[in-house]
């Protein structure tokens, strides 16, 4: 343990201030047990990997190789004298990181220092330099102090470990997204192929855009957490309506194949004229009716099966996940498109949206696209000081067929999901 009253804390030269960092680092040097012995480029790779913590960059980073590439020794240990005080000269730390500029090398010093990285042991005059002892062994210097390294060795391992943890993490994260979004985009096109399953498709694909559309530039692991649970709802959606698809496809082609049999096995009288004109010909069977209502009924749960009778692409699943305020004034779940129209249709008065305004809305968006725009206006209420006349805008602008609710709701889904990584930081 280390007696506090015998702690002499050095101080920087010239105008340089002493700061709560220096400090520490020089408390946490001399507290370090004499006997402990680290491994000079195991240090330096965990500090590499654990850069971000602890707020260096790379510059950084070869500025603190070269200040350690100044210790002959691998192993490195504290002792009584200063072993581990290095003392080159700007102009050396310029060759051995590849000519960095004098005043670069100065600024990433200044970091290494602040992050509690080195220690500055400066002279009189600031200038670096060593005295030897009648043996040749250093008995007095001053430049830079690695004690750090070997004081900080396991903080330093155990914010790698953790950094090297994460980055596992978030390569497993993206192997997954990417395998989702390749399981999403094959069952789509295999609904689009099916015949009579392309209107069911179209939402799906839809939802597809959507969910894409929120993935931020560089997502963090908690982005990815959460679009692999979107599309990983979205793939057991469309594994769902593929299956009962492929289930009507076959119960319909039995039954084509029972009518077909039956025609040939007794078929009905023809009169000559009949027989005259339909000779040569094959005899015309009806085709099934679509059964895909009766197979949304089946297969389709929650957003999926509510959006496809509308006229508006977007689940209403993922239009109130977007636009999750609405819900507060809904008289009980909006569980239904109408519940969410009659929700909208006593909103808007309170947002100050005319009854002239909302009824040109539905008109020209549609009832469904209408409510779903509103539904927005009041998530964004705060950034818009006239709903009413914002509408109108919007109505204007789908009129010249400039306006899509496509990009709102992935603006939406996007300051939700920046929301949510704001809290998780905090």
């Amino acid at each position: 343990m280390l007696d506090q009253s015998m702690l002499h804390i050095t101080t920087p030269f010239g105008r340089r201030s002493l700061t709560p960092a220096q400090v520490r680092a020089q408390a946490n040097a001399d507290g370090c047990p004499r006997e402990t012995t680290v491994r000079k480029w195991t240090v330096l790779r965990d500090i590499t990997e654990a850069r971000s913590p602890l707020g260096l960059s790379a510059p950084s980073l070869a500025v603190l190789d070269a200040l350690a590439s100044f210790l002959p020794e691998t192993a490195l240990q504290i002792g009584e004298g200063p072993d581990l005080v290095v003392f080159p000269s700007n102009r050396a730390l310029s060759l051995r990181t590849r000519g960095m500029a004098e005043a670069t090398i100065r600024r990433h010093l200044a970091s290494l220092v602040e992050a509690g990285i080195v220690i500055r042991r400066d002279s009189p005059n600031g200038k670096r330099y060593c005295r030897r002892g009648p043996s040749g062994r250093v008995a007095q210097a001053y430049g830079f102090d690695l004690a750090p390294l070997v004081a900080r060795a396991a903080e330093f391992a155990r914010i790698a470990e953790t950094m090297r943890a994460e980055a596992v993490a978030l390569r497993v994260a993206r192997e997954r997204m990417t395998l989702l979004r390749r399981d999403c985009v094959k069952l789509i096109q295999a609904l689009e192929a099916g015949e009579g399953a392309s209107s069911v498709a179209e939402p799906l694909r839809g939802r597809y855009g959507v969910i894409l559309g929120a993935v931020p530039l560089r997502p963090t692991r908690a982005d990815l957490d959460w679009v692999a649970e979107a599309l990983s709802a979205l793939a057991a959606d469309a594994g769902k309506l593929l299956l009962a698809h492929q289930k009507d496809m076959n119960s319909s082609g039995s039954a084509d194949q029972n009518e077909r049999h039956y025609q040939s096995s007794n078929p009905e009288p023809f009169s000559s004229e009949q027989a005259s004109g339909n000779a040569g010909k094959a005899i015309a069977v009806p085709e099934p009716v679509s059964r895909v209502p009766a197979m949304i009924a089946r297969a389709g749960q929650g957003s999926i099966t509510e959006d496809l009778p509308t006229r508006t692409t977007y689940p209403l699943g993922l239009v109130l996940d977007a636009c999750p305020d609405i819900r507060e004034y809904a008289r009980g779940n909006i569980g239904s498109w109408r519940e969410l129209v009659d929700t909208v249709s006593l909103v808007r008065s309170m947002l100050g949206i005319s009854a002239h305004a909302w009824d040109e809305a539905r008109e020209v968006m549609g009832e469904e696209a209408a409510a779903v725009t509103v539904a927005a206006i009041l998530q964004r209420a705060e950034q818009i000081t006239s709903p009413g006349g914002y509408l109108r805008a919007l109505v204007e602008r789908k009129r010249r067929g400039e306006f899509s609710l496509g990009p709102v709701l992935q603006a939406l889904n996007r300051a939700k999901l920046h929301a949510f990584a704001r809290c998780r930081g905090a």
